[in-house]
């Protein structure tokens, strides 16, 4: 289910992108050239995966070139992958301007033959803006939106080019985005909804199919759950995530 706020968020950044919030390699932009700042500590292994697929991520919106220069709207550039040859770390270079060292970095094994590194940059700085519009706006939906994979890359783009915004990562590894979760995916713990719709539902199950409990919210607020040790299947809909209590960075 797709979060409201990313599609306003989508709208009102391509404006921030166009005016104010370029990215470039000349250093005036600290969060775009992965400017060093404290990350906060916590968790380093991933959260736990939904076997139902998650939504795709919303569109990008636009952002600056390394050049400083604003993007002309249009779709961003996919996310490198793991398959397929890369371009060496001597062969990255943009064709106008320079990179910084935390652009390099982040670029490293990251950019498929043939395609623009700035391309790939740019998905990065989206991603950065991305977040720092949402966690402004509500805290948890930024959470959610890294913890469903509705931002796409986070966790890298994170750590290379915003480390500010590591609490999130941290706190999404916790997270459980709506579909089933079972076994070992399973903490216990109290956890809330993050922008849950009108039509949230959800059911813990222990040993043998037993229902623990379950309940459904068409308040579109958020609701909190206890998921016990005796639990071996979460299921949760229309919820968009839930995050543990006490997470936060």
């Amino acid at each position: 289910m797709r979060n409201p706020f990313l599609a306003g968020a989508a709208v009102v950044m391509t404006v921030a992108a166009l005016s104010a919030c370029g990215s470039s390699a000349d250093g005036n932009d600290p969060e775009a050239a992965g400017a060093q700042r404290p990350a906060a500590s916590g968790p380093s292994v991933p959260g736990p995966s939904a076997t139902t697929p998650t939504t795709p991520a919303a569109p990008a919106p636009p952002t600056a070139s390394t050049t400083g220069e604003p993007a002309a709207p249009g779709p961003s550039a996919p996310a490198a992958t793991a398959e397929g040859p890369k371009t060496p770390s001597d062969g990255i270079t943009p064709a106008t301007g320079t990179f910084t060292k935390k652009q390099k970095e982040y670029l490293e094994d990251r950019v498929p033959r043939g395609m623009d590194p700035a391309a790939v940059l740019q998905t990065g700085q989206e991603t950065c803006e991305k977040l720092r519009y949402l966690v402004k706006v509500d805290r948890d939906t930024a959470v959610g939106a890294i913890a469903t994979e509705e931002i796409r890359d986070a966790p890298a783009a994170v750590a290379g080019l915003c480390p500010q915004h590591q609490d999130l990562v941290d706190e999404a590894a916790y997270a459980y985005a709506d579909g089933t979760h079972t076994g070992k995916a399973l903490r216990p713990g109290v956890y809330r909804s993050a922008s849950p719709t009108t039509h949230c539902s959800w059911q813990i199950e222990g040993a043998g199919g037993k229902e623990l409990s379950s309940g459904t919210s068409d308040t579109g607020k958020s609701r909190k759950i206890t998921i016990p040790k005796s639990a071996r299947t979460f299921t949760s809909t229309g919820c968009y995530a839930w995050l543990a209590e006490g997470a936060k960075g």
